[in-house]
């Protein structure tokens, strides 16, 4: 079966649900292709429960409740999501393209707009002997809920603004909170560091530093000690039943890379003004499209997807002159 629509987007992430919101606004029914099982990108998959502060109207919002509002906004243009499906192809058509899906999934459009964030991502995993036998039993990459840490001995082992937002989420929630780093310096948010410091001053958690991870103690998945290191060889063992790994996420563009676009390091060129790359009908928006000046913030990305729309509707519309029309003029439909 081949569905037809008015414009594929790549990636459920924020940027591409906001993308249907604004496809919609102009009349252009969309699909969109998700190679992970759940809307949302990367806030839905790594940190549902991390505050965001950043989004106009919204002083604080979760995640997850951020994704929730997106999908609701989404929803009177009735888009059509295949999800936990990768594209696996691309391919030039008369009057636009078709993309097939890992699924089998065939959808032809006049256009694609690609919101796939960072590309398929997955977790630097630090080399340890048998880390494998403790992945997802005591040994994380992502905390989705906090809850999950409360009353437990933690290790987080990092030195960004992951390791460090985490730390500072847990310390009034885990037992005790250890965080180790390979030097005193953090790379995160100053303030976030600030506080990091200030809870360690306090005897709230407790920094390891200069150290490294050096091995794994437990049984059967399940951790009694991480053992660590620093450059002399002199040996510590922490007591703890979670380990916490934030050593950044190893990005993979897949079949993109092979799209014919302008890549620059493993993000795709586009102007600046309609988010159009160099293929005709293909539009890059988010984190993996890059310009002069480039911030890469949920809000740039919502903007983009509006210029990005509004830039495929003559392809879609070829016989309509678009004149704009502000949201409280115009209305949804109900």
């Amino acid at each position: 079966m081949t569905h037809k629509t008015d414009v594929i987007i790549i990636g459920a992430g924020p940027v591409g649900l906001f993308a249907i919101f604004e496809c919609g606004m102009l009349r252009m029914r969309a699909h969109v292709i998700d190679s992970l099982d759940t809307a949302g990108g990367q806030c839905a998959a790594l940190y549902p429960e991390k505050p965001i502060y950043d989004i106009p109207g919204y002083p604080r919002v979760e995640a997850a409740d951020l994704i929730g509002r997106l999908v609701e906004q989404a929803k009177p243009f009735n888009p059509v999501y295949h999800l936990g499906e990768q594209v696996d192809a691309l391919t030039a058509i008369d009057g636009g393209w078709r993309v097939t899906t890992s699924a089998g999934t065939v959808v032809e459009a006049k256009a694609v707009i690609v919101a796939a964030g960072v590309g398929a991502f997955g977790p630097n995993r630090p080399p340890l002997v048998g880390l494998e036998t403790y992945e997802g039993k005591s040994v994380f990459y992502l905390v989705k809920r906090r809850e999950e840490m409360r009353g437990k001995r933690v290790v987080i082992a990092g030195g960004g603004d992951s390791a460090v937002d985490w730390a500072l989420a847990l310390a009034d929630v885990a037992a005790r909170v250890m965080v180790i780093h390979r030097r005193p310096k953090f790379r995160a948010a100053p303030e976030s560091a600030a506080r990091l410091d200030a809870l360690a001053k306090s005897g709230a958690i407790d920094l390891v530093v200069p150290y490294q991870l050096h091995s794994l103690e437990g049984a059967n998945g399940q951790l009694s000690a991480v053992t660590v290191a620093n450059l002399d060889g002199k040996v510590r063992r922490l007591e703890a039943e979670v380990l916490l790994a934030f050593f950044g996420l190893a990005m993979n563009l897949g079949p993109i890379a092979n799209w014919g676009l302008n890549l620059e390091r493993n993000h795709i060129r586009i102007e600046p003004a309609t988010c159009a790359t160099n293929a005709a009908g293909i539009f890059a928006i988010g984190d993996i499209a890059t310009y002069a000046g480039k911030l890469k913030l949920i809000l740039c990305g919502f903007s983009e997807a509006a210029m990005a729309a509004h830039a495929i509707h003559p392809l879609v519309h070829p016989s309509e002159v678009l004149h704009f029309e502000y949201s409280t003029t115009k209305g949804v439909p109900g």
